[in-house]
Parts: structure tokens; C-alpha cells; sequence
């Protein structure tokens, strides 16, 4: 992740944005008051969706048992319906 002052950021703002677009790369920005992070909006709906799915109950249970669930295991794909 990239580090900088908000200076440094507002002289190079449409570089430092087609960076964080093209290679979804977050940059951190400092300032006085606090700091901020600017994120590409693909890492960003990624990172919505990531916690939406968090917050459903028993939903990280089942994607993790899914994760250890061997192919074999599962239905083939003509088999599913939908």
C-alpha cells in the first residue's frame, strides 16, 4: 500500500487514481486531521460483498466447508438445477 501526505496526493491526484484503478493498489492519505484510504471501486464492492457475506449468520461456516469439501463430493453440473 502506498503511503502519502495529502500534499503529495492533491500534486498527483490523476496519477495516483489511475493507479489505484489499474492495479488495485489502496493508497493511504495523511493530513492533520486524520487519514483516509482510497481504494479502487472494484476493491471496494469486493470488500462490501466480503462483509455482507460475513454478516449473514452461519454463512462463513458453510463457505469454509465448502472450501474444504472435495470436488468429488460435489454434484457435477448437469446434475444441478436450478
Amino acid at each position: 500500500m502506498q503511503v502519502m501526505n495529502a500534499t503529495t496526493f492533491r500534486q498527483n491526484l490523476f496519477q495516483t487514481l489511475e493507479q489505484t484503478v489499474r492495479y488495485n493498489e489502496p493508497v493511504h492519505i495523511t493530513g492533520k486531521e486524520g487519514a483516509a484510504v482510497l481504494m479502487s471501486a472494484t476493491d471496494y464492492n469486493d470488500l462490501m460483498a466480503t462483509i455482507e457475506l460475513c454478516a449473514v449468520p452461519g454463512m462463513q461456516k458453510k463457505i469454509v466447508d465448502g472450501l474444504n469439501t472435495s470436488t468429488e463430493e460435489c454434484l457435477s453440473a448437469d446434475k444441478v438445477t436450478w
